[in-house]
């Protein structure tokens, strides 16, 4: 039809700026149509990698937040336990 891509039969239509031999390179009988469902389904991924980005940068503030109160707690921890065992020296090696 008209929205069809013009090349020789069997040919590999070279994609604009890119190697004939790209990954995305498409068969001669691939339409206009089908090139933009193919874009839409490649936004649709990107848009959906991106939700994922961010809810995982989420995750990893989170982390870190849990981490310093963590850390923080394991501090206080020792305080007291170097605290208690100062006077006998017993449990030195902690």
């Amino acid at each position: 039809g008209p929205g069809r891509v013009a090349a020789a039969a069997g040919e590999e239509v070279p994609v604009e700026g890119g190697p004939p031999d790209h990954s995305y390179s498409l068969s001669s009988g691939t339409t206009s149509e089908e090139l933009l469902r193919k874009l839409n389904e490649q936004r649709d991924i990107i848009a959906l990698l991106e939700v994922k980005m961010k809810e995982m940068k989420g995750s990893i503030r989170r982390l870190r937040l849990a981490e310093a109160q963590l850390r923080e707690e394991i501090r206080e921890k020792d305080r007291l336990l170097h605290a208690a065992t100062a006077g006998t020296r017993k449990r030195h090696g902690l």
